[in-house]
């Protein structure tokens, strides 16, 4: 365990830990030369001084030790007694010999490393108190060689006192070297961590967004491009970064723009289409710009780089489809409810009028009269209850509603209006299956598509299935179907765009508020054509609308159930 003012490498900076390091590792090289200088010297002198190979050796030992203990603990930087075994040491070993030392050799110099590593690695008060330790030991020593002598001591003092002030000056500068170094090396820490968490951000960002984009040079090389940008430029498969634009015919107009880009040295924006063979052209809108100017680039001595946003001119087409239908939607609406007053005032003028009328033309007229009225209602009431639609979904809450349950109240009350819808098989097998849905919203989009069926199914008994399952997964499906004609795929295309109908007397509205309505509860409307078995005549084809409901779990199922209706 570390002792006091030790520390776990890991808990100081990687930098100071490699400075303590290496000041370590170079006290064991100053110990081994003092060794290895000492022995020598009193080989060839031949003037044996035990007590100085002593201390020695003694000081290698030393600084191996701390040397390996290093790999485990650092020391704190402010000035404590966890400094003692380095520096205390180097300050103890120069004095004992300076001390011990017989001949001429001069020890002192030998405490600039005790210096430096406290103005280095420690505060400004270890630096100054060990550059005054050292002064005093230099002065203590002027002191002990005129204890013996007889003669003038201030050329010493002196001396020590000039040595003292030099290593006063140097630790001094040395420590503020050391600490604006340590200053810029956290700041360009954290500039490089804002710069990896930039850059990580930035290449989020790219990945996601729906626009592509290329990043190329001035060799038509791309040296970047995001997932968008790969599925934009189309293509047999998807190219591997880096890959030169003009590797492919339908990626010229790419690379035209790009150069036309560096020479102008401006942003450009321009409609390309690429026409790859078979395939249906892409046409892009693209903007260009460029990360430096010429110059700019020269002087910071950067690369050139065109940045390319590719945006798909469907989704824009679309977009704009979106917002014509939505202000068209309104506008129908606002339409819609100025009719309605001046119709009813038509529908009564009519109906006083066919009372005086007794002609049989003139009363077929009147009748003509009413009936295109109500036709005209009808088409004004659908306009306005796709607004109520929206509305009332906004705000209703969710529900659950018990599927056979419902489906059959539904079915009674649809069919009760009129003895011709009796021609129907119904088959409820969904058990006590309940499905997240309000209870009038399923009856407005049940009836709607029970009605559409009964428009187009033929004359059999079992014309008409409606019927209910539970499955073993844990789907649960209504299903409706009649055996009418398949439809066309031009009509099967738009089938669930407002106010488009195959028939001229249609509103085109009935399965676009389904689709509202469904969308809103979290379901799905979709049409399909079926082959049933379980008719009198056998294999029998028909159309299916199906409806996904949203999964709701019981207080006792463990699991929640995908509720689908086909119709």
């Amino acid at each position: 365990m570390p002792s006091a003012g030790m520390f776990a490498p890991s808990a100081v900076d990687a930098p100071f830990v490699r400075l303590w390091r290496g000041f370590l590792t170079g006290r064991v090289m100053v110990a081994l030369a003092l060794l290895v200088l000492q022995g020598v010297g009193q080989i060839v002198n031949q003037t044996p001084e035990p007590a100085v190979l002593t201390v020695c050796v003694i000081y290698f030992v030393a600084t191996v030790v701390l040397r390996v203990l290093a790999q485990h603990t650092a020391p704190s930087p402010r000035a404590g007694p966890q400094w003692l075994p380095s520096i205390g040491a180097d300050l103890a070993v120069v004095a004992a010999l300076q001390l011990l030392h017989a001949g001429a050799m001069n020890y002192t110099p030998l405490f600039g490393l005790p210096i430096l590593m406290a103005a280095v690695l420690g505060t400004m008060t270890l630096a100054l108190g060990t550059t005054a330790a050292v002064t005093l030991l230099l002065l203590g020593w002027a002191w002990w060689l005129g204890s013996g002598t007889a003669g003038d001591d201030a050329p010493r003092y002196l001396q020590s006192a000039l040595t003292g002030t030099g290593y006063f000056v140097v630790s001094y500068l040395v420590h503020q070297l050391a600490s604006r170094l340590a200053r810029e090396q956290e700041l360009a820490h954290q500039s490089q961590v804002t710069a990896r968490v930039q850059t990580q951000v930035s290449a989020l960002v790219i990945q996601n967004l729906t626009d592509g984009v290329l990043v190329v040079d001035d060799n038509d090389t791309v040296r970047l491009a995001n997932p968008a940008g790969l599925l934009l430029l189309g293509g047999s498969a998807a190219p591997e970064l880096p890959f030169a634009l003009g590797a492919e015919q339908p990626w010229n107009p790419l690379v035209i723009l790009a150069r036309h880009t560096f020479r102008q040295e401006q942003p450009q924006t321009a409609a390309v289409d690429l026409l790859h063979p078979g395939q249906s052209p892409t046409g892009l809108h693209v903007r260009t710009w460029l990360t430096s100017t010429r110059e700019a680039a020269r002087q910071t001595q950067t690369e050139r780089l065109c940045v390319m946003f590719l945006h798909d001119l469907r989704e824009m087409e679309a977009r704009l489809r979106t917002e014509k239908l939505a202000a068209m939607g309104r506008m129908s609406a606002a339409v819609a409810h100025e009719i309605r007053n001046p119709l009813a005032a038509i529908v009564q003028a009519n109906a006083l009028l066919e009372e005086d009328l007794h002609d049989p033309g003139q009363k077929r007229l009147a009748r003509m009269v009413q009936q295109n009225a109500d036709r005209l209602a009808r088409i004004a009431e659908e306009v306005l209850d796709i607004a109520r639609v929206q509305h009332q979904i906004s705000h209703a809450p969710a529900s659950t509603v018990p599927l056979d349950e419902t489906v059959a109240l539904i079915w009674n009350d649809w069919q009760a209006q009129d003895p011709a819808r009796r021609r129907a098989v119904v088959s409820l097998d969904a058990d006590a299956t309940q499905v997240e849905f309000d209870p009038e919203h399923l009856r407005r989009v049940l009836v709607n598509l029970l009605d559409n069926a009964l428009r187009y199914m033929g004359q059999e008994p079992d014309s008409l299935l409606l019927s209910t399952r539970a499955q073993p997964s844990g789907q649960v499906s209504l299903q409706v179907w009649s055996d009418g004609a398949p439809m066309d795929k031009s009509v099967e295309r738009h089938l669930f765009e407002p106010f488009f109908s195959s028939e001229s007397r249609s509103s085109g509205l009935g399965l676009y508020i389904c689709r509202e309505l469904c969308q809103r509860h979290g379901a799905s409307i979709s049409y399909q054509r079926i082959t049933h078995t379980t008719t009198s005549r056998g294999d029998t084809g028909g159309n299916a609308f199906t409806v996904g409901f949203r999964r709701t779990t019981r207080p006792t199922e463990a699991a929640t159930l995908f509720d689908t209706i086909v119709v």
